[in-house]
């Protein structure tokens, strides 16, 4: 199995907030790994040390053989174009068109004309489901128009790793749908290794391969979708059923 990423023993703290614990995980080439944990776990923050924008604290964070601390900043740079990444609101700059959007990291990255990046963003926009929006603004789109415009200004440079923050928050359960099968799409087609943070149980068990949950830390357990749904560890199976009752205390809840 070839490693293309590896977390191993990660810690990170913001003063005496200690986020990451000793965090470990391992994600093969051109798999789908799902990294599942409640709200302010560091899910985020084991995001942002996979494309480098974080530096942990002890352990090593290393993508396609390379240990990210290691590098200076031009060649984190250049490593980073291996990474195509869908924001939790899609980020799209508001005073740019649609394919202005879609082409931004070609327009940055590369010297192809104004012609040509419409073109590919053009056909990124097919790719994800949307044709004749290209002229239109950020404003004029639907939660669920502007996730896919995201997601097409991912795949514009066709990295090979693709991140997902919380890629289905703030849409409705069948735009949510929607974009998950977009997500398996892009994976199947475009033989993309995918890594996305949530806490959405349901589209956690339907685009992963595997899933690791995160807790006070650190990766507790890592499995295929039927051995989270089945597991036998009281932490996440009180996560993965959505309940109040067991180990992981919820702050201000009385019982």
């Amino acid at each position: 199995m070839n490693t293309l990423i590896n977390i191993e023993d990660v810690h990170k703290s913001f003063g005496s907030n200690y986020v990451l614990r000793g965090a470990n995980l391992k994600i093969i080439k051109g798999e789908s790994v799902v990294i599942l944990g409640g709200s302010g776990s560091g899910k985020s923050v084991l995001l942002k040390h996979i494309i480098g924008l974080l530096m942990p604290d002890k352990g090593t964070v290393t993508v396609a053989g390379s240990d990210l601390s290691k590098l200076d900043e031009n060649d984190l740079n250049e490593l980073r174009k291996k990474f195509g990444m869908l924001f939790q609101a899609a980020a799209l700059f508001d005073s740019m068109s649609v394919w202005e959007n879609v082409g931004f990291g070609l327009k940055r990255h590369t010297k192809f004309s104004d012609k040509e990046i419409k073109e590919i963003a053009v056909e990124k926009l097919r790719h994800v489901g949307l044709t004749g929006i290209e002229d239109r603004m950020p404003s004029d789109l639907s939660g669920g128009m502007r996730k896919r415009v995201g997601l097409a200004r991912a795949i514009a440079m066709e990295p090979e790793i693709l991140l997902y923050d919380e890629p289905t928050t703030g849409l409705d359960p069948i735009m949510a749908d929607a974009i998950n099968d977009l997500i398996i799409e892009m994976r199947e087609k475009l033989k993309i290794t995918s890594v996305a943070i949530t806490h959405d149980i349901k589209s956690a068990y339907k685009i992963a391969d595997r899933i690791a949950m995160l807790y006070n830390g650190e990766i507790i357990e890592t499995g295929s979708p039927d051995n989270i749904r089945n597991t036998l560890n009281p932490i996440v199976k009180q996560f993965v059923e959505g309940s109040a009752v067991g180990p992981i205390v919820i702050e201000g809840l009385k019982r």
